[in-house]
C-alpha cells in the first residue's frame, strides 16, 4: 500500500459505534498526523531538514506507508474494532505480513503484528501519541513541553508569561505563552535572540535561501518584524521530502508551536529566539534556557544553586530590567504596602499581565538561605489555595520575588480595617476560613513535600478578585521529611501572637504549631480583632483569653463581629469559635490535625466536635483567698520569658 496525501483512516464513533468518529489519519506535506475534525491532536514530525525529528514514526511501520506493492484488505469487524488489514503479497519479513493499522475512538494510531506464538494474537508493536507532549502543541504558542519528571510539564521560555496564569496553575496549558514586551521591530535592531534547546520545533517556517553566515540569517529575521525565531546550520543539508540540497536558514514568521525540551545529546537543535534585549536572559544556572551574562550575577546565583535543594528551580528569572520597567523603577504610586521582609509593589508586564513584585530589603532578616528557601519550596507547589510563585531576580543587591497579583490585597486589610471590614459579610469569612484551612492540609499532607509553614497570620493571606484566601510567605517554611512531623531550632522566628507556646518558649515546631497560628487567624476571622494588642478590661492578655472567657459562659456568640451578625448562622458561627479554641489548645497533641479541622468545618455536626479546655496564653481573673484552686503555675506568660532562644519577630 502507498499513503498518499488522499488517504485516510476514521476511526468509529465509538467501540461499537461504527460512525464516523472524532479523529482521522492522513498525511500532508510529507509527515503523517492524526486531525481532531480539523485541529492537529498528533504529528509524527515536522517538514522541512531539520534533522531527526522525524522520529515519532519508526521505519518499520513508515514502510507500510511507503509500499507501493501491498494489497489493502478493509475489515470492520466488531472483534477488531475499525482497521485496515494490509496483506504483502510478495511476502516480506513477518512485520509486514498480517500487520494491520488501527484508528481508534479515542485519537490513537496503532500498529498491530499477528504473531504465532502461543496459539496466536495480534500484538501491539507501536502507537501515537504515546506522551503529552507527543499530543500537538499540548503547551500553546510558545510553550515548552517537557516529559522529563524533574521538569515542569510546560515552561514559558524567558521574556514570556503564561496567557492565562489562572488556567496555568490548574494544569490548563493549552493558551501558551504571551510576550512580556513586545519585539521591537525598529531600524536600529534593538532586538536580541536567546538559545533555546529544543527536540523539536512547530510552527509556520519558511527557508531562506541566501543566507552564508550565521549572521546573514540573523540578520534576515531583524528585518522581518514578522520573524520570531530562526534556525541556522553550517552543514550542508538535504532536505529529506526532495532529497536535493536545502536552505541552511529557516525563519518563524508566526508564533512557535509544539516546542518540545525534552531532548537527548543524539536528538536537539538550537533555536534563536528573538526577544527584547531587556528580557535578555543573564543568570548563570545551567538549564536548558541558558545565557551568561557577567561574572558576578553567576557567582550570586550559584547560591541559589548550592547544597541540597531539592532539585532545580522551576520558575524563571527575570532580568532586573524587565522588573523595573514593569514597576515604572519601583515607583511609590505602584507600592501595594510594606512588610517586614520590605515593599511590595504592583507590576505590569507590556502584554497586560500584572504581578506582584517582592522586593526584599537589607533590613529584613531575610537572607539568601531565607529567599531560595521560599522559591524553590513554593515553585514545587500548585494549590488553589496557595499564591502561585512567577518568577524570581538576584543580583548583589538585589532579591526579589514575582507573585501573581492578587487585586484585594491582604486578609488583614480587611477585618482589621472599619471600612473594609463592611466588604465581608459572613459567609465570605467563612468561606475564607475553609480555604486556609484546605491550603494548610494540602501542605501538611496533600502535597509531595510536607510542608510546615511557621509564619501563619492574616497578613500572609492574600485574597483574589473573587476573595479566594491563598497562602503566602514561604520564606520561614520547613520541609519534614517522610512522616516526621515536628522538629526543632534554636532560632526562633516568626511573629508573636501568632507563635505556639512550644515553638514560642522552647524552639520546637511542628504541623501542630500550623495548627495553632489557624487558629488564632481564625477566631481574628470570627470577632474582626487582633490577637496582640487586644485591650479588654477583664483582665485578659489575649482575643483567646476573651473568646475562652466568653465561651466558659456561654456566650461565645458576642465574639462575632458586630458588623456580620446579621448575616450568620449562629450554630455555624459557634462551631467555628469551638475549632478556633480547639486549634489553640496549649499542648499541641490536643489539638486537630488540619484534616479534623477540614472535616470539622465542613461538617452539619456539630455534636461530634469536641469541647475545648481552656487554650494557651490565657490570664484568668483574679482569684479570691478562698478559692479552691492550689495551683501556684502562673496565668500569664509573658514575652519576657522567651530567652531560651534567638528570637526574631516580624
Amino acid at each position: 500500500m502507498e499513503m498518499n496525501d488522499h488517504t485516510k483512516l476514521t476511526c468509529w464513533n465509538s467501540s461499537t459505534d461504527p460512525g464516523v468518529g472524532y479523529y482521522t489519519f492522513g498525511r500532508d506535506q510529507g509527515v503523517y498526523t492524526i486531525l481532531k475534525r480539523t485541529t492537529v491532536h498528533w504529528k509524527s514530525g515536522e517538514p522541512g531538514p531539520f534533522p531527526l525529528l522525524n522520529n515519532d514514526l519508526p521505519s518499520i511501520v513508515a514502510q507500510i506507508f511507503l509500499n507501493p506493492d501491498t494489497g489493502l484488505n478493509q475489515q470492520n469487524s466488531q472483534s477488531v474494532r475499525n482497521f485496515i488489514t494490509y496483506h504483502n503479497n510478495t511476502r516480506p519479513s513477518s512485520f509486514y505480513h498480517n500487520s494491520r493499522i488501527l484508528m481508534n475512538s479515542s485519537g490513537e494510531i496503532q500498529y498491530y503484528n499477528y504473531s504465532t506464538d502461543g496459539g496466536g494474537k495480534w500484538l501491539l508493536f507501536w502507537s501515537a501519541p504515546q506522551t503529552w507532549c507527543s499530543v500537538y502543541d499540548s503547551c500553546g504558542k510558545f510553550g515548552i513541553c517537557n516529559n522529563l519528571e524533574d521538569k515542569p510539564m510546560c515552561q514559558c521560555p524567558p521574556g514570556f508569561t503564561p496567557t492565562s496564569s489562572e488556567h496555568w496553575s490548574n494544569g490548563e496549558y493549552s493558551e501558551g505563552c504571551d510576550r512580556m514586551e513586545s519585539i521591537k521591530c525598529n531600524q536600529n535592531q534593538t532586538d536580541k535572540f536567546i538559545k533555546l534547546t529544543l527536540a523539536r520545533p512547530g510552527g509556520q517556517v519558511l527557508p531562506f535561501d541566501q543566507a552564508q553566515k550565521r549572521a546573514d540569517c540573523q540578520k534576515e529575521c531583524l528585518d522581518n518584524c514578522k520573524c520570531e525565531a530562526y534556525w541556522y546550520t553550517a552543514r550542508n543539508i538535504t532536505d529529506r521530502d526532495t532529497g536535493k540540497p536545502a536552505a541552511k536558514c529557516w525563519i518563524w514568521t508566526a508564533q512557535l508551536e509544539n516546542l518540545h525540551g525534552d531532548y537527548t545529546d543524539n536528538n536537539k537543535l538550537y533555536l534563536s529566539l528573538r526577544v527584547p534585549s531587556s528580557a535578555v536572559e543573564n543568570r548563570g544556572r545551567t538549564d536548558r534556557l541558558m545565557l551568561f551574562s557577567n561574572e558576578s550575577e553567576r557567582q550570586v546565583n550559584d547560591l541559589m544553586m548550592h547544597e541540597n535543594n531539592q532539585g532545580s528551580i522551576d520558575v524563571p528569572f527575570y532580568n532586573l530590567d524587565v522588573i523595573l520597567s514593569a514597576t515604572d523603577n519601583f515607583s511609590d504610586a505602584n507600592m501595594l504596602g510594606r512588610g517586614g521582609f520590605g515593599p511590595v509593589y504592583k507590576g505590569k508586564f507590556p502584554g497586560g499581565s500584572e504581578i506582584a513584585v517582592k522586593r526584599l530589603s537589607s533590613f529584613s532578616g531575610q537572607g539568601i538561605e531565607e529567599f531560595r528557601n521560599e522559591v524553590i519550596l513554593i515553585a514545587k507547589l500548585q494549590h488553589r489555595n496557595l499564591v502561585r510563585l512567577l518568577g524570581y531576580c538576584i543580583t548583589e543587591k538585589e532579591k526579589i520575588l514575582l507573585y501573581e497579583y492578587m487585586p484585594n490585597r491582604s486578609l488583614d486589610a480587611f477585618i482589621f480595617d472599619q471600612n473594609n471590614c463592611l466588604l465581608l459579610d459572613w459567609n465570605q469569612r467563612f468561606n475564607i476560613i475553609l480555604g486556609i484551612a484546605r491550603g494548610l492540609l494540602y501542605l501538611h499532607q496533600d502535597s509531595r513535600l510536607r510542608i510546615i509553614h511557621r509564619d501563619m497570620k492574616t497578613s500572609n493571606i492574600l485574597l483574589d478578585e473573587d476573595m479566594n484566601p491563598k497562602i503566602s510567605d514561604f520564606g520561614l517554611a520547613k520541609i519534614v521529611e517522610g512522616k516526621e512531623t515536628e522538629a526543632s531550632t534554636n532560632r526562633v522566628v516568626g511573629t508573636y501572637g501568632y507563635m505556639s507556646p512550644e515553638y514560642a518558649l522552647d524552639g520546637k515546631f511542628s504541623i501542630k504549631s500550623d495548627v495553632f497560628s489557624f487558629g488564632v487567624v481564625m477566631l481574628e476571622i470570627i470577632s474582626g480583632k487582633k490577637n496582640t494588642g487586644f485591650y479588654n478590661p477583664q483582665q485578659v492578655l489575649n482575643l483567646l483569653g476573651y473568646a475562652w472567657g466568653l465561651w466558659i459562659e456561654n456566650k461565645a456568640i458576642e465574639l462575632v463581629d458586630p458588623v456580620v451578625v446579621e448575616s450568620c448562622e449562629e450554630c455555624e458561627v459557634i462551631k467555628c469559635i469551638n475549632v478556633g479554641l480547639l486549634c489553640v489548645q496549649e499542648d499541641p497533641n490536643d489539638r486537630p490535625s488540619m484534616s479534623t479541622v477540614v472535616v470539622m468545618i465542613g461538617s452539619e455536626n456539630t455534636n461530634s466536635i469536641p469541647f475545648p479546655t481552656k487554650p494557651a496564653f490565657v490570664v484568668r481573673r483574679h482569684h479570691s483567698s478562698t478559692s479552691s484552686s492550689t495551683s501556684t503555675k502562673p496565668d500569664t506568660i509573658s514575652s519576657n520569658l522567651l530567652t531560651v532562644s534567638t528570637v526574631e519577630g516580624r
